[in-house]
């Protein structure tokens, strides 16, 4: 049976529920309400993933949107169009030290403004991980809270509508560590977008 993300009944139940007298009433509406409910639960599908056996996964379904140097830290944007999966996995094994909540703007997540829009920060003994909102999303779930403990790939939350998510390397890693390009298309959970020079050498 498919597997989809918390809430998703919340979205998908009244258009489904509604889809039936509709149908009655007027046929094509009843077929819109149909799509609508049906559209939210292929949104908020949840599949499984596997991660390889070293590397930092991608948090996020999507298109790579940022790779650049942070306070000597690397940081890696991943966009999410509405097509894509929206639940976020752990690109690495870590604890949760932190889970803050920033209010903010909700701009397109492809453009420069989207670093002022509202988001989620994780930040981990091992990474950092940002959920952001973007101009149609408006609820951000993280799955964590502080001291949990998470193994690479796990599911760590989800955007309802929304739209980037941002994995901050670790200290170890520089530019040259990064196996992805901005435009280059990734899958939570299981593309690899960092590998440090002692795995490599493995």
């Amino acid at each position: 049976m498919p597997a989809f993300a918390p809430g998703t009944r919340r979205f998908a139940l009244p258009p489904l529920v509604a889809a039936i007298p509709l149908a009655i009433l007027s046929p094509p509406l009843g077929a819109g309400a149909l799509a609508l409910g049906l559209g939210v639960l292929y949104f908020f599908r949840d599949p499984d993933r596997t991660p390889p056996p070293t590397g930092v996964v991608s948090p996020a379904d999507g298109r790579v949107s940022v790779v650049r140097e942070e306070e000597n830290r690397i940081r890696v944007g991943v966009f999410m169009n509405v097509t894509d999966v929206h639940v976020l996995r752990a690109p690495l094994a870590g604890r949760v030290e932190s889970v803050t909540h920033r209010p903010g703007a909700h701009r397109p997540a492809f453009t420069k403004e989207s670093e002022r829009n509202e988001r989620v920060d994780v930040a981990l003994d091992t990474h950092d991980v940002s959920m952001i909102a973007g101009w149609f999303a408006r609820r951000i779930y993280p799955y964590l809270t502080d001291g949990d403990a998470i193994e690479r790939g796990d599911r760590i939350g989800h955007i309802a509508f929304g739209s980037r998510a941002d994995v901050l390397l670790p200290p170890a890693y520089d530019r040259e560590d990064v196996l992805v390009e901005k435009g280059e298309r990734v899958r939570a959970g299981e593309t690899v977008v960092a590998l440090d020079s002692s795995e490599s050498a493995r």
